[in-house]
């Protein structure tokens, strides 16, 4: 086996490894879960460790060298308009090539999902383009942010209730595994070629601004369909018995994900194919990693999307109810908080993004760092959740404050710690998220005999909202010891000086 290959799939045996033990531990002793269904579990998580280390190789070897080439070449284009077209399309393009946006399409039945696809796929272009402008202009990404937060706010209060939480999940869903890698890739590009001082932190914060337009898109899109209801097709238990049944269950279960996949890759192909006949930029030896890195990226998504929905999802579903059934139903929030503490090292795109800042700012932010962090801020935004399930409290008592919190923040912190923040909340909420953690909100929603719209959605947006704050706040720490070191030097030169200037006397005197 590939070494390169070995070492992903060792780091997602590390991601994945707490989540499934958590779920076994609450299996045995809190709530029965039957055995073939845990079977199952176990079967998708050994699909996701494989799956993940498949994806973050290729994205490795693909995706990144195609974002970074495009963006390069990008700015070495002239003339505004041809760039913000361009930005548009790749926004577009790689928009319908998520696969997590065919769920968000199933959860809305009052609106078209060829309706939905395209407008949310048109938001998410418009908002690239405005992105790239941000980074050619150099114009400040909070002040850009608090423009279009408050915007969205006020909006907000204009859209029926049942619909609100799941035009916030749409901005999380929608910067998934395929497109975290390319725009983060195409950020570093595009900054790589000024080369000036703020170059490294603005090659942050595309993700976040294109998390804005799906939302804004399903937001007016509530305002005219005014959804009532959810079709979210319910995590169904599989009937297994023998090992047998396992393997076909998922065996029967592979094709749709594998045509799936396969649909959304295409764009993707083209856009590379296309890229490489106008620009010759890659080199005959260079275009074969890349083809492999596509195939390693194309066997990881299937494998992974195939185990969170067969393996995963029912889990979820039977959890959440099993929970909030339960007399110790308020178990639901810490419960909830440690499967968001663990839940989030095991979403695919998250990798990604913290090697990318790792490289981008020479290891004075690590993986590590980055990793407890965001798993903080994930674990207290899915308690938050679990409390909303349980109390009915309206998700714009957290979303207002949240974003208050977080917009007031990047007026104090680095500004590359900005826009790091605002990409990691649309990262974070990814296709674990939609799968596991989003069952589980409706399944104890449903037991409780709570609003599935507006109390069991949301969940993907708090997801999203509370690493805005969590890193912005690690932000200004590492400001604060970049300060203080600074300090000391400045008092042992000053102190150095003192000593110099005191021998000099002392040998003028002498």
């Amino acid at each position: 086996m590939n070494q390169k290959l070995k070492e992903k799939i060792s780091e997602s045996v590390s991601a994945v490894l707490p989540i499934t033990g958590i779920v076994l531990l609450i299996g045995i002793l809190l709530v029965p879960i039957d055995l073939g269904t845990m079977v199952m579990f176990l079967v998708g998580a050994i699909m996701l460790v494989i799956g993940m280390g498949f994806f973050q190789l290729g994205a490795e070897m693909a995706m990144t060298p195609l974002g970074e080439g495009i963006g390069i070449q990008m700015s070495k284009v002239r003339h505004i308009s041809i760039i913000l077209l361009i930005g548009f399309l790749m926004g577009a393009v790689i928009t319908i090539s998520e696969p997590d946006l065919q769920v968000l399409a199933q959860q809305v039945p009052s609106i078209p999902n060829h309706i939905l696809i395209l407008t949310v796929a048109v938001g998410v272009g418009i908002f690239l383009a405005l992105a790239i402008l941000r980074i050619l202009f150099q114009i400040n990404l909070s002040t850009i942010l608090i423009i279009l937060y408050a915007g969205l706010i006020a909006l907000s209060f204009f859209i029926p209730v049942d619909f609100l939480a799941v035009a916030f999940d749409s901005g999380g869903v929608t910067t998934g595994p395929m497109t975290v890698p390319f725009i983060m890739a195409m950020g570093v590009g595009m900054s790589s070629v000024r080369g000036d001082k703020n170059a490294y932190s603005d090659s942050f914060g595309l993700v976040a601004l294109s998390s804005v337009g799906p939302i804004l898109a399903v937001l007016i899109l509530g305002s005219f369909y005014h959804p009532t209801e959810t079709a979210y097709p319910m995590a169904q238990m599989a009937n297994v018995t023998t090992t047998r049944d396992v393997v076909r269950e998922f065996l029967f279960s592979l094709p749709p994900y594998i045509r799936e996949v396969f649909v959304s890759f295409l764009p993707i192909a083209a856009v590379f194919l296309i890229f490489q006949l106008l620009t010759h930029r890659y080199q005959r030896r260079l275009v074969k990693r890349i083809l492999v890195g596509f195939c390693y990226t194309y066997i990881g998504l299937v494998l992974f999307i195939c185990g969170v929905n067969v393996g995963f999802s029912p889990v979820g579903f039977s959890l959440g109810g099993d929970i909030a059934s339960n007399r110790f139903k308020w178990l639901l929030a810490p419960i909830g908080m440690l499967i968001g503490y663990y839940i989030v090292k095991a979403e695919p795109a998250i990798q990604v993004l913290n090697h990318q800042v790792e490289t981008v700012t020479n290891d004075a932010v690590s993986a590590k760092s980055m990793n407890r962090c965001l798993s903080v801020g994930v674990s207290v935004s899915v308690g938050l959740a679990m409390i909303r399930i349980l109390t009915g409290m309206p998700i714009h008592w957290i979303l207002i404050p949240g974003y208050i919190l977080a917009l007031a923040l990047s007026r104090l912190v680095p500004k590359m710690f900005v826009g790091i923040a605002f990409d990691s909340g649309g990262v974070a909420s990814g296709p674990m998220t939609t799968t596991f953690l989003l069952p589980l909100s409706i399944g104890a929603c449903q037991a409780v005999g709570g609003n599935i719209m507006a109390d069991a959605f949301g969940v993907v947006a708090l997801v999203a909202l509370t690493p805005l704050i969590a890193i912005q706040i690690m932000g200004g720490y590492y400001q604060h010891n970049v300060n203080k070191t600074a300090s000391q030097k400045a008092a042992s030169v000053d102190a150095a000086d003192d000593i110099l200037e005191f021998e000099e006397d002392y040998e003028n005197h002498e």
